[in-house]
This record gives structure tokens, sequence and C-alpha cells, in this order.
């Protein structure tokens, strides 16, 4: 089995240099990695023992759908490992990648580690990792045996994650029609489920995530997470991204029209951004802890949430 290790990148220079780095010390290289490069340069990257291929699509606006669409596309090997552009892979991704596959078909989802701030300050240092990284408190645990079956496709994130090139063809890709942030992973997962192709959680397959300030819920991306939400509901029939859309509300940024969309209200202001900040300290950001805040406000009629605490369409 070949195996061709997929990711994007626009900027993220030190990000993708470290994710380089850490399939150096693979137990078993990839036989390739596979660059969508969402810019006009390619990348000055380590030299490896295995071909690095940069796939150059400019930075006109490509969203991250077809990114990763045309990084499948160019790969040749026989199984696709998934990676974003701030994972640092474990050595034993690969080996634990290929031995789960062998066993079983559709889609596999490895184990992730949140760095905190400044752990990969003196390089690669595996040992350092597994003592300071953490597990994400809204993501489920490795499974008991090499893979578990993951019943909610709503789990599915494409940040770490393996199928046969087969596979991927077969289920069409990552719809383009998402574009920004937000729902294409849901989709991706929600597609999953009307081809019968089985999710599951692999034990291992780690990958560590470095940090970088990030906010959850994405109201940095709020334009694009009500956008897509629509394009879901039109698709499917249902709901997604409810959660975030929840905080929105609460916030004050959006109201229901009345026709399952959404109506912005205005632009989200410092004090949103504050809210949902990742703090130097935290090695994640967390949307269920703001969301938890944000309904306590509304539960005591506080803040810009005191109006949409009765309904939630």
């Amino acid at each position: 089995m070949t195996i061709s290790v997929c990711t994007l990148a626009h900027g993220r220079q030190a990000h993708l240099a470290n994710l380089v780095r850490g399939l150096n010390h693979s137990t078993r290289p990839p036989g390739e990695l596979v660059i969508a490069v969402m810019q006009e340069s390619r990348y000055h990257l380590p030299a490896t023992s295995f071909p690095v291929r940069q796939v150059v699509l400019g930075d006109s606006g490509i969203c991250l759908a077809e990114a990763r669409n045309a990084a499948a596309a160019r790969a040749r090997g026989d199984l696709l490992v998934f990676l974003d552009v701030d994972c640092i892979p474990a050595p034993r991704l690969i080996d634990d990648y290929a031995a789960a596959s062998a066993f079983n078909d559709g889609v596999l989802m490895g184990e992730v580690g949140y760095l905190p701030m400044g752990a990969t300050d003196g390089g690669i240092d595996y040992r350092r990792f597994e003592e300071v990284a953490v597990k994400h408190s809204e993501r489920a645990g490795p499974p008991p045996g090499t893979v578990g079956r993951c019943g909610d496709y709503r789990c599915f994130w494409s940040l770490n994650f393996a199928l046969t090139a087969k596979t991927f063809d077969e289920i069409g890709g990552f719809d383009p029609r998402y574009v920004g942030y937000g729902g294409e992973d849901t989709d991706f997962g929600r597609t999953l489920v009307t081809k019968n192709v089985p999710l599951w959680w692999a034990r291992g397959a780690k990958a560590y995530h470095q940090y970088h300030k990030h906010h959850m819920p994405p109201v940095h991306h709020l334009d694009s997470v009500v956008q897509n939400a629509k394009v879901f509901a039109e698709k499917w029939g249902e709901p997604t991204m409810q959660h975030w859309l929840r905080a929105f509300r609460l916030m004050g940024l959006i109201e229901p029209d009345g026709q399952g969309g959404w109506i912005k209200l205005k632009e989200p202001e410092e004090a949103d951004l504050a809210l949902t900040r990742q703090q130097e300290d935290q090695p994640y950001a967390s949307s269920a802890l703001v969301l938890e805040k944000l309904e306590e406000q509304a539960r005591l009629g506080t803040g810009a949430s005191r109006d949409a605490e009765i309904t939630f369409a």
C-alpha cells in the first residue's frame, strides 16, 4: 500500500515546516506529501527522504473544500492521510492508519493532542509534546480497540483523517459550495451517511495541534458561517452548526429570518471578539464554555443575550 499525506496551506510557513519535520520522524515515511498551496509562491521546506509535491493554486480565493479536492486529485497513494497545516504527526501516525485501514473500510479519524503556547519552541520533542498536550474536551477519546464506530456524522473533522483514494472518489470529495469557514466538514460527514460509508475513531494515528490563537465560536467568520448554514439546510433539509448560531444570536449578532435562515444584525464588536478569543494559557478555544457563559447571561437577563433567550430556530 502506498500512502500519500495531503495538506493545504496559506501562509503558516512555520507550522508547515514542523509538519514536514514530523513526517521526517515517521517510523513509516509516507510515499509522498502533497501540499495544496493557496498562495502564489511555493514554500521553502526541510529536506525529506520522500517526495514533496507542491500544487500551487494561487491566492485568488479558492475555498478549503476545493483545495482538499485538488490535493487528493494530485495524490498517487492508495491511502490518503489528510492533516491540517498546524498539525505535527506522531512518529506512528502513518503506521497506525495503515494498520487500521487494512481491516476497516471507510473514514478513520486519529487522535489529536493540543499543544500549549511555546511547546514547539525547542523543535520536535515528542516526549515533551506527550507531557503537555491535552485532549479537546468536546471530542471523544480513543476507542478501546484499534477502531471504534462513530455514530454521529457531525463528529467528522478534517483536521486528521484517512481514507482510501477509491473511497474519496466514491464520496465525491468536499463540496466547494462551502466558501470561507464552516459547514464543509459536517457536509462531508453527512455525505458518508448517504453513501453508507462507515466513520471510525482510530486509536493512535495521533497528531499534535500547534498553538495559535483562534476564536470559538468563530465569530470572526460570522458571514460565512451563516451563509454555509443556509447551503447545508438547502442541500440536506436539516440545520447544522446550531451551537455556533445559537451563540451568535445570544450575542445579538443575528436573528431568525422566519424561513429557517438568519439575518445579520451587526458586525461583531470587540466585546464579542474578547469573549471568544483563545487566551494564552489555553491550548484550544472552546465553543462550549463560551456558550455556557452566554446561556447564563440569557438566564439572568443581562447582556446582548436578554432578547434571545426564549426561542431558537
